[in-house]
């Protein structure tokens, strides 16, 4: 899963995948590095109320494999699936 900082669509889907989804998921969240309380340059970037930073994304995420470069997403797609 690739998603991105705002909204709040990351976090329902790492629900979806806690309570549906029986294999592995590897994200990245785009935006880790932008500065707190900036408002970034698309609609889908703004962040309200604490949620849809990064790191509450990441945290949502936390049964899952997040990484922090879409580089690492194969190697640790493979290594979880036991490919590696």
């Amino acid at each position: 899963m690739i998603g991105e900082i705002g909204g709040l669509a990351e976090e329902a889907a790492a629900e979806f995948v806690k309570q549906h989804v029986k294999k592995p998921v590897v994200g990245f969240i785009a935006g880790q590095t932008a500065p707190p309380g900036r408002r970034m340059g698309h609609a889908g970037a703004i962040i309200s109320g604490g949620q849809g930073t990064a790191a509450h994304k990441i945290e949502a995420m936390a049964r899952d494999h997040v990484v922090v470069s879409p580089a690492e997403i194969g190697a640790t797609l493979a290594r979880v699936i036991g490919k590696s």
